[in-house]
């Protein structure tokens, strides 16, 4: 019922910087949180950032904290990843997602219920 398009991707120099954007369409929409998680070829999605959709609390993998920034805004159901100091590692297709209404634990793929295409950030060393 809910769809989540991602876009921003695309190719940086080591050092720079990308913002990415999610937004879902729907009848209705009231996630629990929504999320980012990031995939490299052949391995399993990975945790990115989580925000709560209520109050906007905010939930980052270690690696993540202090370089990327996630963000909401609940009247156009849309979620923002601003992506900082970008590293060769962090070359991978980025997918929003959202949760169900009830509580959930944020940094669980296998969790949430509705994905995004993923768009793709690469980035040259």
């Amino acid at each position: 019922q809910v769809q989540l398009v991602e876009s921003g991707g695309g190719l940086v120099q080591a050092g720079g910087s990308l913002r990415l954007s999610c937004a879902a369409s729907g009848r209705t929409f009231s996630p629990y949180a929504m999320g980012w998680f990031r995939q490299y070829p052949g391995k399993e999605r990975e945790f990115v950032a989580a925000i709560f959709w209520n109050d906007g609390r905010t939930f980052y993998a270690d690696s993540m904290k202090g370089r990327f920034t996630i963000s909401r805004d609940n009247a156009k159901n849309t979620m923002s990843l601003q992506l900082n100091s970008l590293k060769s590692e962090d070359t991978a297709v980025y997918y929003c997602a959202a949760t169900g209404p009830s509580p959930s634990l944020v940094v669980l793929a296998s969790l949430y219920e509705n994905w995004g295409q993923g768009t793709q950030v690469t980035v040259s060393a």
